[in-house]
């Protein structure tokens, strides 16, 4: 029996269809077809970011039936078989059929084929192993992604364990699919494999480690996955020695924000998050963010003065990553929501005062001026910010002559 993508403006869309035909001009109706996460998603009714397209055509044909169409390609990947198309400014990735020739568990030597089995075959799971036509007919290789997909079975193409050696990134990606289509009991082989394989995470570079860990944690609820990988030993090769997983548990209810639920897992170290942000090669923004989220006291019984201080000090970001943790860690949350609050609502203001203020009161510019305009700011922030006072503050401040 065969099924159908139904519903799908995407897939009517004259941006697609415009692809779709410039690939059937070079190849015939049946040498590309949609694959994957659009295929997955259009079928359990999520939503789809990319539209990934696998054709039997070289990527020098694909170039050349895109430039016929009057279409414009980008060699973003040509060397494993990928050109990215642009129609009506939308980006479309195909990717020739490929099998792969050789493995070292962090990337593959592939050859390409023609033989939709053989590109199925070298898939992760068999609920990406789904490909679609132009007119959303299903073509299901493995015979069981279908059902995988409508059911929440995060299953292995094949045996678990030597899909794992063939990259050990699916062991992360594992634990991100259960996380965001995972239904019920995760597959008992695939938990058992990732446990015995643990090891080879770390065999990884760090973008594709801290790329999976953040998609995972930006799932509705990645409790029961992060669960898991504690289980399996693989957390803690991930981020060295976790946290106990009671904050996490408690920050996931409360924010959806992947890096401050990351944060969740550290302990109140701001070094530590450190080492774990170049662990990860995280961004420098990133890893700024994480130190501030675990420093300081974490705390909701704040005055509104001393928030607005806090405020003042570390910007509103780590003020907030600061509550929310507080919140989770066991603070009120009627105090936690009073102070989140205060931080959506107040701008924080500027220095009322500078160097040319002083210069006016006799101060001749030099490195005084700084010592003076700091203990100024010190005491502005906190008398909480006044409006008034100014002069004679700078006055009081400048040492007799």
């Amino acid at each position: 029996m065969s099924h159908r993508l139904q519903g799908q403006d995407w897939l009517t869309a004259s941006a697609t269809r415009a692809v779709t035909a410039a690939l059937a001009a070079a190849g015939g109706a049946d040498c590309a077809r949609f694959v994957g996460g659009c295929v997955r998603n259009a079928l359990i009714g999520a939503p789809i970011d990319d539209i990934d397209i696998a054709t039997t055509l070289t990527p020098d044909a694909v170039v050349a039936a895109l430039k016929a169409a009057g279409l414009r390609s980008v060699p973003t990947g040509i060397e494993h078989g990928t050109v990215t198309a642009l129609s009506e400014h939308q980006p479309f990735e195909i990717t020739t059929l490929r099998r792969d020739v050789s493995t070292d568990g962090r990337r593959a030597t592939v050859a390409f084929t023609t033989d939709w089995a053989e590109d199925a075959g070298r898939r992760d799971f068999r609920l990406n192993a789904l490909y679609a036509d132009a007119d959303g007919v299903i073509l299901d290789p493995t015979g069981q992604g279908f059902d995988d997909a409508l059911a929440g079975r995060i299953v292995f193409v094949g045996e678990p364990e030597g899909r794992i050696r063939e990259d050990y990134l699916r062991i992360l990606r594992f634990y991100r699919f259960h996380a965001w289509y995972g239904r019920g009991a995760p597959d008992a082989a695939a938990v058992a494999a990732c446990a015995a394989l643990a090891e080879g995470v770390e065999q990884l570079s760090a973008e594709r480690v801290s790329k999976e860990l953040l998609k995972l944690l930006a799932a509705p609820d990645p409790r029961p996955a992060v669960r898991l990988m504690d289980e399996a030993g693989v957390l803690g090769r991930v981020v060295p020695e976790p946290a106990d997983l009671t904050l996490f548990e408690t920050m996931t209810a409360l924010s959806g924000d992947p890096v401050l639920r990351l944060s969740a897992l550290l302990p109140a170290d701001p070094a530590r998050a450190g080492e774990v942000a170049r662990r990860l090669r995280l961004s420098n923004a990133q890893r700024d963010r994480l130190a501030a989220a675990v420093s300081g006291e974490a705390t909701t019984a704040l005055t509104e003065p001393q928030a607005r201080a806090a405020l003042y000090r570390d910007g509103r970001q780590a003020f907030e990553d600061r509550v929310l943790r507080a919140w989770a860690a066991g603070g009120g949350e009627a105090d936690a929501r009073r102070l989140l609050a205060l931080a959506r609502d107040w701008s924080r203001p500027s220095m009322p005062v500078g160097g040319r203020d002083l210069a006016q009161l006799g101060l001749t510019p030099g490195p005084e001026t700084g010592r003076v305009l700091k203990a100024f700011e010190a005491g502005w922030v906190a008398d909480d910010f006044p409006d008034h006072g100014h002069e004679e503050r700078l006055r009081g401040l400048l040492r007799p002559a």
